[in-house]
C-alpha cells in the first residue's frame, strides 16, 4: 500500500504544472463563458418583459373588439389574465413560471404560450437551417474561388455583387422576388390546401414553398461568408508555410485545399455561430413577408393584439437561441484554434 502511495506521488509528479494549470484554466473559461451566457440570458428576460410593457395599445381591449363590454367584466379579464397586478407583481410570477417550464397563455387563443411556440418551431429551423447550409456552401465556395484568385475578373465581380446583396434588407428582396417570379412559386403560408395526400407529395409541396423565402435568407447570407472566407485566404496567402508547401514540389491546388483553406476557415467557422442573430432577425421580416408559419409570423401576430405573453415568449426563445450559439462559439474557437487555449 505504501508503495503503491508513493509510485503515484512520483508519477503525480512528473505532470507538468503548466498541463495543471491549462487544465484548470479550461475549466475556469468554460465555467466563465457559461456564466456570462445565464447573465445575459437573465438579461434578455428582464428587458424583454418590460420593453413589451411600453407597447401602445390594451390587450383586453382587443379582445373585446372594441364592442360594449361591462365594466364589471373588463375588471373581471383583467384580474384573469394578470395584469390588474403590479408591475413587479407580474414579473415575479412570469420569472417562477420560466423556471417551471411555462410561458403562461395567450390572451387572445387562450393557448399555452409554450404549446404554441413548439407548433411553430419547426417551421423556422427548416427555413433557417436551409437558409444557413445553403449559404455557408455556396459562400465558402466562392470565398474560397476569390481569394486564390486575388484581383481577377471573377474576385471583382463577385466581391461587389456580394457587397451589394449584403447591403439589401431582407423584407424587400423578398418583396421584389414576389414580383420577379409573378406566381411562379406559391407566395404564402408552407401547405396548398389542394396538395395530394401522401408522403412524398406533402414533402414536394413543402419544398416549392420554401424556395422563395429560403432564396430570400441565402442571397443576403452567402454574402457575408464569402466575404468573410476571402479575407481570410488572402490573409493566409503570404504566410511562410504556404512557401515552405511550395518549396516541397507541391502542386498549387494541393496547397490551397491541404495548407491554406484549413487554416482559413477557422473565422468563417465562428463566425456561422456568432452571426445566428442576425439569420433569426432575418427569418422574422421574411415569415412575414411570406406567411411562412414559423416564430417570426407567430411575433407577427402577436404584436397586433399585443398578445404580451406570446411576444415574451417568442422573444425569450429567440434570444436563448442566440445567447447559446454565441457561447458555441466562444468554446469552440478556443477548441479549433491552439493560440487562444495557451493564451
Amino acid at each position: 500500500m505504501t508503495e503503491a502511495l508513493s509510485s503515484l506521488d512520483q508519477t503525480s509528479a512528473l505532470v507538468d504544472p503548466d498541463e495543471r494549470r491549462g487544465g484548470t484554466g479550461t475549466t475556469r473559461f468554460v465555467l466563465a463563458k457559461i456564466g456570462g451566457a445565464l447573465a445575459s440570458l437573465l438579461l434578455v428576460i428582464v428587458l424583454g418583459f418590460f420593453l413589451f410593457r411600453t407597447l401602445p395599445g390594451d390587450p383586453v381591449r382587443f379582445m373585446v373588439r372594441d364592442r360594449p363590454t361591462d365594466p364589471k367584466m373588463m375588471a373581471e379579464l383583467r384580474e384573469q389574465m394578470g395584469v390588474d397586478k403590479p408591475l413587479l407583481q407580474q414579473f415575479w410570477d412570469y420569472f417562477v413560471g420560466l423556471l417551471h417550464g411555462t410561458m403562461g397563455d395567450s390572451y387572445l387563443q387562450r393557448r399555452p404560450v409554450v404549446d404554441m411556440i413548439g407548433e411553430r418551431l419547426w417551421p423556422t429551423i427548416l427555413l433557417v437551417g436551409s437558409a444557413t447550409v445553403l449559404a455557408i456552401a455556396l459562400g465558402l465556395w466562392l470565398g474560397i474561388r476569390a481569394g486564390w484568385r486575388r484581383g481577377s475578373r471573377f474576385d471583382k465581380g463577385q466581391t461587389g455583387l456580394a457587397l451589394t446583396l449584403w447591403s439589401v434588407p431582407q423584407f424587400w428582396l423578398g418583396l421584389m422576388l414576389l414580383v420577379a417570379t409573378n406566381g411562379l412559386f406559391p407566395s404564402r403560408g408552407m401547405h396548398s390546401p389542394d396538395a395530394a395526400p401522401g408522403f412524398f407529395s406533402e414533402g414536394l409541396d413543402v419544398l416549392h414553398h420554401l424556395v422563395l423565402p429560403c432564396v430570400t435568407l441565402l442571397v443576403v447570407f452567402y454574402a457575408q461568408y464569402m466575404l468573410v472566407m476571402r479575407s481570410s485566404l488572402i490573409g493566409e496567402m503570404n504566410s511562410d508555410y504556404l512557401t515552405t508547401a511550395r518549396a516541397k514540389g507541391l502542386r498549387d491546388d494541393l496547397v490551397r485545399k491541404r495548407h491554406a483553406v484549413p487554416n482559413a476557415l477557422l473565422p468563417t467557422v465562428t463566425l456561422v455561430f456568432m452571426q445566428f442573430g442576425m439569420v433569426v432577425s432575418g427569418a422574422v421580416s421574411v415569415e412575414a413577408v411570406f406567411s411562412w408559419p414559423g416564430l417570426g409570423q407567430l411575433l407577427y401576430e402577436a404584436l397586433r393584439g399585443p398578445d404580451l405573453p406570446v411576444l415574451q415568449g417568442v422573444f425569450v426563445t429567440l434570444a436563448g437561441a442566440v445567447v447559446l450559439m454565441n457561447l458555441l462559439a466562444e468554446l469552440l474557437y478556443r477548441v479549433l484554434d491552439p493560440r487562444v487555449r495557451t493564451a
